[in-house]
């Protein structure tokens, strides 16, 4: 079999070069490329390919109609919505993701964006550059405070157990699976759910129900005093009716790792210029130890398959 990395994995050549020699050993060859979003460039790098490997750059249906002996796309991401996969069920190519590998990392990132803004740490930071005091910012605790959160999957149900640590009351929305509550876990339909937040956590994939699902009217159910975190997929809130929000202060604050777009972003768009907004460029993800996780879940599935037994099979 031919394997071909399309973007780098972020991991060290040791462990890279560990996973490469095992295949090799198979009998299997391996070539690797730097990232490209360029159609011509990538159907030349797998056009021969039986297996590519890529993490977040988008794999068009035009790139994978031209390869015509894939079999198999290992997605070294949690989500796949950036790959046609119409277009690989259409060629019968079999895709998995690389599901579980940052579980710990966005609930992490998920948990520092609320603390930091609930504790305006932006604020008091330029504030003590400045030579200034607190003045004006009075922060707020987490304890006892209402997080809901859409997407109970895997970092859902991470993110939700690290604010039960801190004396939160964990609700959530029940329209993609209608899961029954739990001891740590209350499920309420969305009007409701927005309404009692004081926190609302977006962990959940991108499908056509989830698209836009925060918008001026959803975010109008939200309290003043709410703060939204989006560590799902960018389409999920509508960027602009939610930085509208942030600046007439219908909300009080958002923390954002993802947007319509891959970073980098145009200068331009709404939630970089929008009033208590905490940005970082899709990095909730990306962690050293993350990384290593991701590694190891990528080439068990090319082993697997291999065997004729796929693990996180999206297709």
């Amino acid at each position: 079999m031919k394997i071909v990395l399309l973007e780098s994995l972020s991991v060290n050549s040791d462990i890279l070069h560990s996973y490469v020699t095992e295949l090799k050993s198979q009998g299997h060859t391996f070539e690797s490329f730097e990232r490209s979003e360029d159609t011509a460039t990538l159907i030349n790098e797998a056009k021969d390919a039986d297996i590519v490997i890529l993490a977040n750059m988008p794999l068009k249906g035009e790139v994978i109609r031209a390869c015509p002996n894939l079999k198999f796309i290992d997605v070294a991401f949690t989500g796949v919505d950036h790959i046609d996969i119409a277009a690989a069920k259409e060629k019968g190519i079999a895709v998995s993701n690389a599901s579980g590998y940052s579980n710990d990392s966005v609930a992490e990132l998920t948990l520092g964006m609320i603390l930091m803004l609930l504790r305006n740490v932006r604020q008091v930071d330029q504030r003590a550059r400045e030579g200034l005091t607190k003045e004006g910012f009075i922060g707020n605790e987490l304890k006892g405070k209402t997080v809901g959160i859409i997407g109970t999957g895997a970092i859902g149900m991470t993110t939700a157990r690290l604010c039960k640590a801190f004396g939160c009351k964990i609700i959530a929305y029940n329209g993609f699976s209608h899961k029954a509550d739990t001891e740590l876990i209350k499920y309420l339909p969305l009007k409701e759910m927005l309404e009692q937040s004081d926190i609302v956590a977006l962990h959940c994939p991108l499908t056509e129900q989830s698209r836009n699902l925060i918008n001026k009217e959803t975010i109008s159910y939200m309290k003043k005093e709410a703060i939204l975190i989006n560590a799902a997929r960018g389409p999920v809130v509508n960027s602009q009716d939610l930085a509208d929000a942030l600046n007439n202060g219908k909300i009080r604050a958002a923390g954002i790792d993802v947007f319509e777009t891959e970073p980098p972003l145009d200068k331009n768009h709404p939630l970089l210029h929008s009033k208590n907004t905490l940005v970082t460029p899709h990095v909730a993800f990306a962690t050293g130890e993350s990384m290593e996780k991701r590694a190891k879940i990528v080439f068990e599935n090319i082993q697997s398959w291999l065997k004729g037994e796929q693990l996180n099979k999206i297709i």
